[in-house]
């Protein structure tokens, strides 16, 4: 397996592992309305940055990976904040929701260094 490859192994791992991570933090919620309302958004941009990054590997070309992997990066950076959130407001400061934070800024990290890497290609007329 090349570096490649292993690092898309890896990457498809990991989004999974946090779009499961999301369900679990999901399910420990009370049933009220501010929990229901935010835990929709973070469960929904969570499984988007899973779903999407398997879209990504799937790319036909340099653009539509630019494309798909912008899609990626805004799911990642949107469940972020919706951590920030339940963090700040106090509705779910505990060590699971601030791991969960970690990882999301890490992963919005890692793919606007893809983004950037591949956009750079794009502008260099190195496209595929």
């Amino acid at each position: 397996m090349s570096e490649k490859e292993i690092f898309v192994e890896t990457m498809r791992k990991r989004t999974k592992q946090f779009v499961l991570n999301v369900i679990k933090l999901y399910q420990s919620f009370p049933k009220s309305g501010e929990y229901y309302t935010i835990g929709n958004q973070l469960l929904r941009s969570a499984s988007s940055t899973g779903s999407n990054y398997r879209a990504v590997c799937r790319a036909r070309s340099d653009k539509e990976f630019y494309s798909k992997i912008s899609i990626v990066l805004e799911e990642a950076d949107e469940s972020a904040f919706w951590l920030e959130i339940l963090i700040e407001s106090n509705l779910k400061n505990d060590d699971q929701t601030k791991e969960l934070l970690k990882e999301s800024i890490e992963l919005t990290k890692i793919f606007s260094k893809t983004r950037s890497s591949i956009g750079d290609k794009i502008k260099n007329n190195k496209i595929n």
